[in-house]
């Protein structure tokens, strides 16, 4: 049985509920499906590991995220096999896509105590004031994650928030959650405080809208192609004028190009504050 991973700990779904997955005519795993009960229980995870991961320092959330990398590194193999038998795709491709994934966490991990150089400003004001503007974390984040590819486009869409100091509710592939799962225990075996990143298997048909409509949930970013979904889920999040982003469709190609990691993606998930201040007080 592949469990759900809440507030640093892998349990069942309090539904009892699991998926079959199958590799043509054979069992492949039991896949946990998460409940509402659910998606409240890693909200709720996340609203207090985000308040712990924003406190961190950020050259030290940087070195989180390196060590989240070196986790990954670990599991090499384990991560290699399952990405080639969720996409399917021979081993070469399999083991090109956990390097490319690797490489895009210690990407965004170096990000981490530079972005706010580049976001921050001074602003001119005609008076006797400073005026400066500075990014913070959204807060929490919910994530749908792409189908393909099942490890880098996991990767490439919960490592820009987790570097801006977020906390995430990450709803997985349906199309083989094993690999994110596997990700999961990565994260568990990393130095990032339980909460900040909480990972969903199940219907993201069933669980994106009570996401999309929860009150203490500030974001929420899916696959803008998928049009039926999107369209609820960007319906749902105006209720509370969350922060709604969805994704462009990508090929597996672009997935890998430098176009899916940029500092855009982080400040995606921040927000600018104005701080004034009197001038020679």
């Amino acid at each position: 049985m592949y469990k759900l991973f809440i507030n640093g700990a892998f349990v069942r779904s309090e539904s009892g509920r699991s998926d079959l997955l199958s590799e043509g005519d054979a069992f492949a795993a039991n896949i946990a499906r998460a409940s509402r009960k659910d998606a409240r229980d890693a909200v709720v995870a996340a609203r207090a590991g985000q308040r712990a991961w924003w406190k961190t320092a950020p050259g030290t959330r940087g070195l989180v995220l390196y060590r989240l990398a070196e986790m990954m590194e670990a599991r090499r193999t384990e991560l290699t096999e399952r990405v080639r038998e969720g996409t399917p795709c021979e081993p070469a491709a399999a083991a090109q896509e956990v390097t490319a994934a690797i490489d895009r966490t210690i990407w965004y991990a170096g990000w981490c105590d530079k972005y706010a150089a580049l976001l921050s400003t001074r602003n001119p004001v005609g008076g006797p004031h400073f005026n400066f503007s500075t990014p913070e974390p959204t807060g929490v984040v919910a994530v749908l994650a792409p189908d393909k590819p099942v490890l880098l486009g996991l990767v490439s869409v919960i490592l820009p928030p987790l570097a801006a100091g977020n906390a995430l509710v990450v709803v997985a592939s349906e199309h083989d959650p094993r690999t994110a799962v596997v990700f999961a225990e990565s994260v568990a075996t990393s130095d990032l405080p339980a909460g900040v990143v909480n990972l969903l298997t199940g219907s993201r048909a069933e669980v994106g809208p009570v996401l999309a409509k929860h009150m203490d949930v500030n974001a929420i970013a899916y696959d803008g192609s998928e049009s039926t979904l999107a369209a609820q889920l960007e319906a749902d999040a105006a209720e509370n004028v969350k922060r709604a982003r969805p994704r462009p469709a990508r090929t597996r190609d672009e997935w890998f190009s430098d176009e899916a990691q940029s500092l855009d993606e982080i400040e995606a998930f921040s927000e600018i504050k104005t701080i004034w201040h009197p001038a020679g007080v």
